[in-house]
């Protein structure tokens, strides 16, 4: 039989990131020793306490459905973190998914119709094409890579790329896969065109508690933009928790009376007792969470020094646990050479709309990213 695929599918191409991902699991399935950069994934555990609470919850009999947009005790200590960051939040204005991507995906359904202009800050995640290509929507982009990746002296760029054609813009801060936390000042140009054209704008804030040095500001509390912003967060990067599969959203309650007719129909809820391990997360890993951020920022360090000492300056981000290595021209070309050669698993900067750069992600041990460093020089890939 010859299927007839749907446009939607066959405009976007599989994920990048996994795409090297299972190119590495195959060396590895072969036997090859390959380092593998290329995944967001801490490499931590995820804490003890939440695996407990997830644990006694399955005990408790939280296995079966539960409300929609996610259970109450979870909802309202959503609500109540935000409000910690300065947001007007209320547990009814919370839809709880699972994972991050999942929210990002309801907002991109329910807000972008056929032809509907998306503006990207590139590097981008490699998603936000997906889902705007999934969505019928059309794509802008704004290169941050001529400014070291940061927004601020992009503003007149993106100034020029906003009009009052566009329905949608995707900030990600701090960033992936550049690691760059966005000014105040930077954040405060976005809302000024986002109020001039009557912008929506998509917050991802998934790595906001990995920062080194900076705090942070939530664009949905800038003057002018509660009414505008959607915020996207989830469990998975500070919390460890990449496979519990748990994220939420937070708009205004129209929106969410939307996007929840697209949750209802697709994922049901998220998964019960997974929600009351998120409970335990957010209320009691303060300092699990500490740890790993002080191990990111050593490992961010180290790495670009690493780097320095074989002639490579490397842009260093004050958030997340990436970098962007400068490469040869024709990235992918040089990707594929470091994992064949070298063994060393990393992503083309082009499928993040960045050409001539590598992304790293040091969510790996210091032994293993002194390893990859000294793979990638023997084999001439620095």
């Amino acid at each position: 039989m010859s299927f007839d695929f749907a446009a939607r599918v066959e405009r976007v191409e599989p994920s990048a990131t996994l795409a090297i991902s299972n190119k590495a699991s195959e060396l590895e399935a072969e036997g090859v020793d390959v380092v593998d950069l290329s995944v967001g994934e801490p490499d931590f555990p995820t804490p003890e306490n939440v695996v407990a609470a997830g644990q006694d919850a399955m005990d408790a009999g939280h296995t079966g459905y539960t409300s929609s947009n996610g259970i109450p005790e979870l909802r309202e200590s959503i609500a109540e973190k935000l409000r910690a960051d300065g947001l007007d939040a209320a547990s009814e204005e919370v839809i709880v998914t699972p994972g991050g991507k999942q929210a990002l995906f309801e907002t991109f359904q329910t807000l972008i119709d056929d032809g509907d202009e998306v503006v990207l800050l590139d590097p981008a995640w490699v998603s936000y094409e997906a889902m705007t290509k999934l969505s019928g929507g059309s794509l802008n982009r704004v290169d941050l890579a001529p400014y070291d990746f940061q927004l601020e002296p992009a503003l007149d760029d993106l100034t020029e790329a906003v009009s009052d054609e566009t329905e949608l813009l995707v900030v990600n801060s701090p960033s992936n896969p550049t690691g760059a936390v966005y000014s105040d000042a930077a954040l405060e140009g976005v809302r000024d065109l986002a109020v001039e054209h009557d912008i929506t704008v998509i917050s991802d804030e998934i790595y906001q508690q990995i920062t080194y040095g900076v705090e942070p500001t939530s664009l949905g509390t800038l003057e002018g933009m509660s009414d505008r912003t959607v915020t996207i967060n989830g469990f998975s990067k500070a919390y460890s928790m990449t496979g519990w599969r748990l994220g939420y959203l937070h708009a205004p309650e129209s929106l969410i009376s939307q996007a929840a007719k697209l949750h209802s129909h697709s994922v049901s809820c998220a998964v019960n007792f997974v929600q009351h391990a998120g409970l335990e997360a957010l209320e009691n890993t303060d300092e699990a969470v500490t740890e790993m951020r002080d191990a990111f920022r050593e490992r961010r360090d180290m790495l670009a020094e690493l780097f320095a000492e074989h002639g490579v300056d490397v842009p260093v981000g004050d958030g997340a646990f990436y970098m962007m290595l400068p490469v040869d021209e024709d990235d992918q070309a040089w990707c594929s050479g470091a994992i064949e050669d070298a063994h060393v698993a990393t992503v083309p900067g082009s499928a993040f709309g960045s050409p001539g750069y590598a992304r790293i992600s040091y969510a790996a041990s210091e032994e293993r990213l002194r390893e990859a460093v000294d793979r990638l020089a023997e084999h001439g890939y620095t």
